[in-house]
């Protein structure tokens, strides 16, 4: 026996039917771009800090995270927490919708709001998560900012040099090949520097930037990024540097997870999935399966002493036996953030008067290969 719908349903029915369009070639495009962008760290830190405000505030998860949604500039992260807020309106837990976005949201930040879900206590999560977020942030920006200045200035000195190398050199030199008249060894050194870049650039900038490309290609493997960071370890001035942000990022990491409450192997274990120096991260890995087997954390620590300085050691046996490990790790994250401002702070102020001592040589190597043979050649005249 047919069924016979309200007129009302059937009107709805085909108003629905109706409105589903056929995605467009553009929001084709749009989504095809969106695989390849990325979302800033500074728009997640945003989103954390106002989801934490709205929350204190007391309005309800959903309509904070549509709002956020809404306001948010960048594409794919306003796509994201579109989807994030469905998931959540349709009754799954924050944590469960953060799963699918694991690469933009990271492992930490996951754990992290799963145990505060678990626990009621996501205000005070989302207040360490912005903390963590914004600490990582700023240990960021430092090290660029202290890093861009010596790039642009190498990268100035190269153009310069190479443009005198190929126009000012050659004309300069072009008198002395029409005497006879054997030139000084430093002149010769120059003139043939400057015939090869000018007869062979272009095969000389292709293979440079082969072999650029090909460095590149192979720090991104597991294994050619395991031994450059080595190598980055062992070199005497860097190498500090590397192991105080390091051991920041461990020491505010390990602090974040456990004020929630998370148990100590699996923050091992998450903090160790954040660590980008792929020894730190093995060290990490090993020492949750020495904990799990009943060690100690400060034995385990102390069992790598040329990652973990004995520092960071005795802090670490100081918070076991006080019961305040997260508090003591805190404390220990901020020394070595304020050491890492201080260099870097310093960083431009050391590295320029090599800069300058290198651009003053060679600047002075050049002028001794030009000035030499018109001294030589005008005495012999």
């Amino acid at each position: 026996m047919p069924i016979n719908l309200p007129k009302e349903n059937m009107k709805q029915k085909e108003t629905g039917n109706k409105d589903i369009k056929p995605v467009s070639a553009i929001d084709k495009i749009n989504n095809f771009l969106l695989r390849f962008s990325r979302v800033p760290l500074k728009e997640k830190l945003m989103f954390v800090q106002h989801l934490s405000v709205m929350f204190k505030a007391g309005i309800p998860l959903s309509s904070s995270l549509r709002t956020l949604s809404e306001q948010s500039e960048n594409k794919l992260f306003k796509k994201i927490l579109t989807q994030i807020t469905n998931d959540v309106v349709s009754g799954v837990s924050l944590a469960e919708s953060l799963k699918p976005h694991k690469k933009v949201f990271g492992e930490l930040f996951i754990n992290m709001v799963e145990s505060g879900e678990l626990s009621g206590k996501l205000e005070d999560v989302l207040s360490q998560l912005y903390i963590q977020m914004k600490k990582h942030h700023q240990l960021i920006s430092k090290v660029k900012g202290a890093l861009t200045y010596p790039a642009v200035i190498i990268f100035a000195m190269a153009g310069v040099g190479i443009f005198m190398m190929v126009v000012v050199v050659p004309k300069i030199t072009l008198m002395f090949k029409d005497f006879n008249a054997e030139l000084p060894l430093p002149t010769r050194i120059l003139m043939s520097v400057s015939d090869a870049i000018v007869n062979n650039g272009l095969f000389a900038a292709a293979g440079f930037i082969i072999f650029i490309l090909a460095a590149v290609k192979i720090m991104r493997t597991e294994k050619g990024k395991y031994y450059f960071q080595a190598l980055l370890l062992k070199t005497p001035i860097i190498s500090p540097i590397i192991k105080k942000i390091n051991l920041a990022r461990f020491a505010r990491t390990v602090s974040s997870l456990l004020k929630t409450d998370i148990m100590i192997i699996k923050t091992f274990q998450i903090t160790a999935s954040v660590m980008g120096n792929l020894h730190y991260r093995a060290a990490l890995n090993e020492m949750a399966e020495k904990i799990k087997k009943g060690g100690q954390i400060n034995e385990v620590v102390k069992s790598y002493p040329k990652l973990f300085s004995p520092v960071v050691v005795q802090m670490i046996s100081v918070g076991e036996q006080t019961g305040q490990l997260d508090t003591i790790l805190e404390e220990l994250a901020e020394f070595y953030e304020n050491e890492i401002d201080q260099i870097m702070n310093n960083l431009p102020s050391i590295i320029e008067p090599i800069l300058i001592l290198a651009l003053g040589v060679g600047v002075g190597a050049m002028a001794v290969a030009i000035i030499m043979p018109m001294y030589s050649l005008s005495s012999a005249i």
